[in-house]
């Protein structure tokens, strides 16, 4: 390790080795057997200065400082307030006062020992190992203390994980994640990172989470705008093994940003690596003592890029109760053999994620009436994109070319009965190559720029083994459908484009991941099956519920505090559900009911029976169906 000794240059420092590190490692021990007092006393001191300070003093915890003129205290403060994640304010001072009442005895800031950076009109013009000279200065300053997240390596001894610390101190990366702006202070999200071996993600979540807080970020770096994990922008990089998966936390170096970006003439931030020690002992909670809504899950969302999400166990286990309630199988069609485990939860987690989603629907089963569509499927998207439209995503619909007229009315009319708050576009594709599927999902052909980030498909005809698209009659509809199967094939070669699938039967868009269970134990399985597969396959006993359960599912997540912090990457105020109405934008039985009119008006018949009137597979709407709505609805108000 490397420790800092005071001398004619206030930067000396050296690498112990042999017999001095030896001694230096005992009197780490010791420390840890101090109580707090003494270690501060120990501390400040002219002694040697732990640069890493991660492994001891077990009682107190380690701060940062910030010192700015008074001027801009309340700006910064509130900057902190905005952006607690990685900016968590343990306190601050009056001006030209050095402790902290509400924290105990804390050092002075003046003499500590931890080293400190100067800042000048937004450059770092040197280091030092003191303020003294500053003093007069120091009189119109305030100091502010920053909690650190030094103490994640407790979090990792816990669950088993050897310490890898680097040479020096543990590296941080600028991400192009934006903190949210107060006054001229503005820079990016500074994040600090762990590789962790996948099997132990769930452990160490719920051993962070009790102590140091949750991650912001679980996989790829480029997701957040670092590029090269080898090239941290401070300190040392930590090097991933096979099998590691990064892990991001916000840092308290955002600080360092901060400062540097409201180019004040004079500033003075702990160094990198450095810290004060408070009073203020770590909030630690054992994780078995955690309420069920604070403990985390992770789930996998993506493989390309590698993304993991989070919940609360809570959250997981209320979506898991949806996906009960929409498999029931009132038509014996034998979709229980269909089912995986999670595919709503993981479906919803990464629409949460998502910028901008396309849906697609409509199996043209009854081929020989106009229109040939049915009435499952439609209502299902239209639940799903008014709750996305709440959620401020991008959403657009895509239907086939002879189908465009009668959706562009199902949809002005479903804003006129107060169904959508507003119109989606409504898109089409004929492309009919892979090339062209590209270009259609891509900005400028460009595979790193893509339009959409998920795409469902919601009861929509899916293309089987032979190139056919069948009804469950087996009956051939291919000459009414457009080949948007295209685009969720394209969708699997473009890193960024996630896809889900719903169905009810086994041939529909999505369910070809699911179509050796299909062949097996669905009728006519062996001919009628999808062969193009989504990444996630949620199964219903009707498709139109598998929308219902996705729009309650997203409403379920974005009201857990523990996934909307992980969206937001901990920058920014939290987003209440009751201010953002999404309540209203959840499907419901009036809703439905309207829905379900308009397509009746339309002369939109039941997949089932044939018949034009209130029913959906054959299943009538006021007993069947308003149940399973209500039933979905009790379960997502727990969270409203």
């Amino acid at each position: 390790m490397s420790a800092a000794f005071p001398g004619d240059h206030p930067n000396c420092s050296m690498i112990l080795c042999g017999p001095l590190k030896d001694h230096v490692m005992t009197f780490l021990h010791y420390l840890k057997s101090c109580p707090p007092s003494a270690v501060r006393s120990l501390i400040l001191q002219k002694k040697p200065s732990i640069r890493n300070m991660s492994s001891t003093a077990g009682g107190l915890r380690p701060a940062s400082v910030v010192v700015l003129h008074r001027s801009l205290a309340p700006a910064f403060e509130k900057f902190c307030q905005a952006n607690s994640g990685p900016l968590p304010l343990l306190g601050r001072s009056e001006p030209g006062k050095w402790t902290l009442p509400t924290l105990g005895t804390a050092p002075d800031t003046r003499t500590g020992r931890p080293q400190f950076q100067k800042y000048e009109f937004g450059a770092c013009t040197g280091s030092l190992a003191s303020l003294e000279k500053y003093s007069e200065q120091l009189k119109d300053m305030v100091t502010f203390f920053l909690g650190c997240s030094f103490s994640l390596e407790g979090a990792l001894e816990k669950v088993g994980l050897p310490r890898r610390d680097p040479a020096g101190h543990v590296g941080a990366y600028k991400t192009a994640v934006p903190c949210v702006h107060v006054a001229g202070f503005c820079c990016p999200l500074v994040v600090t990172m762990r590789p962790i071996p996948k099997d132990k993600l769930e452990r160490l979540m719920q051993a962070s989470c009790s102590t140091v807080g949750q991650p912001i970020h679980i996989g790829d770096p480029e997701l957040l705008g670092i590029k090269d994990l080898s090239k941290p922008d401070y300190g040392d990089p930590v090097v991933c093994q096979p099998g590691d998966v990064p892990v991001f936390w916000p840092s308290q170096l955002t600080g360092l940003e901060a400062v540097s970006s409201c180019k004040t003439p004079l500033a003075f931030t702990s160094a990198p690596g450095c810290t004060v020690m408070t009073d203020l002992k770590d909030m630690e909670s054992p994780a078995n003592r955690l309420t069920p809504e604070g403990i985390p899950e992770v789930h996998l969302i993506s493989q390309d890029p590698l993304h993991y999400s989070i919940t609360s166990a809570s959250a997981a286990r209320k979506i898991r109760e949806l996906e009960t309630i929409i498999a029931v199988d009132p038509g014996n069609r034998g979709i229980g053999h269909l089912l995986c485990k999670d595919e709503l939860l993981r479906a919803s987690l990464s629409l949460s994620h998502a910028r901008s989603v396309l849906i697609t629907t409509g199996f043209p089963t009854h081929f020989k009436h106009e229109p040939p569509e049915e009435t499952d499927g439609p209502p299902g998207a239209i639940a799903l994109a008014t709750f996305l439209q709440a959620l401020e995503k991008g959403v657009s619909m895509i239907v086939d070319q002879r189908a465009l007229s009668l959706f562009k009315k199902l949809v002005e009319e479903a804003v006129e009965q107060g169904v959508m708050k507003t119109q989606t576009p409504i898109l089409t594709y004929q492309g009919g190559s892979a090339e062209a599927a590209q270009a259609f999902l891509c900005e400028n052909r460009d595979p790193k720029s893509p339009r959409f980030d998920h795409l469902v498909a919601i009861e929509r005809t899916g293309r089987a083994a032979d190139g056919g698209h069948y009804n469950a009659r087996k009956m051939n509809v291919k000459h009414l459908v457009d080949p948007i199967d295209d685009l969720f094939l394209a969708a699997q070669k473009i890193p960024g484009i996630s896809s889900t699938g719903v169905g009810d039967g086994g041939n529909e868009l999505g369910m070809g991941k699911v179509k050796e269970a299909v062949k097996r134990h669905i009728r006519n399985g062996d001919v009628i099956a999808c062969d193009v597969e989504a990444d996630f396959a949620v199964i219903a006993g009707v498709s139109n519920w598998g929308g219902y359960a996705l729009a309650c599912a997203l409403y379920i997540l974005n009201s857990c505090e523990v996934h909307e912090r992980y969206l937001r990457k901990a920058v920014g105020p939290s987003r209440a559900p009751g201010e953002q109405n999404w309540a209203q934008a959840l499907p419901s039985i009036t809703k439905e009911e309207n829905m379900l009119g308009i397509l009746v008006r339309h002369k939109v018949r039941s997949g089932v029976s044939g018949i034009v009137g209130m029913e959906v597979d054959g299943l009538p709407f006021h007993s069947t169906h308003t149940q399973i709505i209500q039933k979905l609805l009790d379960v997502t108000s727990v969270s409203m």
